[in-house]
């Protein structure tokens, strides 16, 4: 097993101070006292930035779309962006440096039990049934190229940080970071996620929209900002590296990399949202959700074999969830769909 120390180096007048990164897998910095890392820096928005360890030991920077920027490496963020050791932070007028010690555990022989520290990390695998959520914006390649890098970092770093806020108020986080996507899961019983359950989901869904849908009013974008989405339930082992009190989770799987084929298939099918032949089971029986939510047949990306998924359009996901309120039932009367298409 491997474990890690992460701390930072902060050059101040008086010298280096050091900031370990312990009590926790998200680290908050800024000029508000609220903050888990305090920079009293003029230059220095009030909610900043934030440091975030994934469960595989990674560690990301995210900026929150502050005034003044970060700039690690020398390039300014606008991304998340995977801290290495060794790698310089400039926010405001404050330089810091990132360091991470790693050392590789043995894990062929377990610790007696009075040798066990209650609060340590603990790693454990075990085969979960999850939803696994994939968010992508559209199109940021060309979205980079007609804005500058200051509104760029701007824009997309208040994205993820409402986004995250989002699937937070949810009942998950953010699992992983690639590129301009974010993934989440949420962990089910066995006896597998109820109606409510995936309303929460789809309510996510929407919500995530909304947000990406708003955006341009907050940053002057040269339009607004579209999304695709991938959602995918299925059985996947699941690690927690949490402390006891606060166990945290990541997936590996087919379950996982499914989510994200469905996120691509979105763009050739013409389609805002996704999900695959498991997750569409857990909604079937819901009023109306074989109006909103159309079969599609076709090859994802590395599978041989064509595939069924069901997609649909963020308007009509809106539809599908007036029609039932957030204790799960549903709304007096049904709504007729306009013929054509998705779109």
């Amino acid at each position: 097993m491997t474990t890690s120390a992460a701390y930072l180096l902060l050059t101040t007048p008086t010298g280096e101070q050091y900031i370990p990164l312990v009590g926790g897998n998200t680290w908050n910095i800024g000029r508000a006292d609220r903050n888990g890392i305090v920079l009293a820096d003029r230059w220095v928005s009030r909610n900043h930035a934030m440091i975030q360890r994934l469960d595989t030991g990674e560690y990301y920077f995210i900026d929150f779309g502050s005034r003044n920027g970060s700039f690690l490496r020398g390039r300014r963020v606008s991304i998340p962006m995977a801290l290495r050791d060794g790698d310089q932070l400039v926010i405001g007028e404050t330089k810091m440096i990132f360091h991470v010690r790693n050392s590789i555990q043995p894990t062929t022989v377990p610790p007696l039990r009075s040798e066990v520290n209650e609060n340590a990390t603990e790693v454990l695998h075990v085969r979960c049934l999850i939803s696994v959520l994939v968010v992508d914006i559209r199109e940021f390649s060309l979205l980079a190229r007609q804005v500058d890098e200051a509104l760029l970092s701007q824009a997309i770093g208040s994205w993820f940080r409402q986004v995250g806020e989002i699937i937070q108020r949810f009942g998950s986080r953010v699992d992983k970071y690639i590129g301009d996507a974010v993934m989440a899961v949420w962990i089910h019983n066995t006896q597998g996620p109820s109606q409510n359950d995936m309303l929460r989901l789809l309510r996510t869904i929407w919500a995530i929209d909304k947000t990406t849908a708003n955006l341009h009013y907050q940053h002057p974008l040269p339009g607004q900002l579209r999304i695709g989405v991938g959602l995918n339930t299925g059985y996947a082992m699941v690690g927690n590296s949490g402390s006891g009190e606060r166990p945290e989770y990541t997936a590996l799987g087919d379950t996982v990399n499914t989510a994200f084929r469905l996120e691509s298939a979105t763009r050739a099918l013409g389609l805002d949202v996704a999900m695959g032949r498991s997750t569409f089971a857990y909604i079937q029986d819901m009023e109306q959700a074989k109006d909103f939510f159309i079969p599609h047949t076709t090859t994802l990306k590395g599978y041989e074999e064509p595939v069924t998924l069901w997609g649909t359009s963020f308007n009509h996901l809106r539809l599908f969830l007036q029609l039932h309120n957030p204790e799960g039932g549903t709304r007096s009367g049904t709504f007729t769909l306009p013929s054509g298409s998705l779109d």
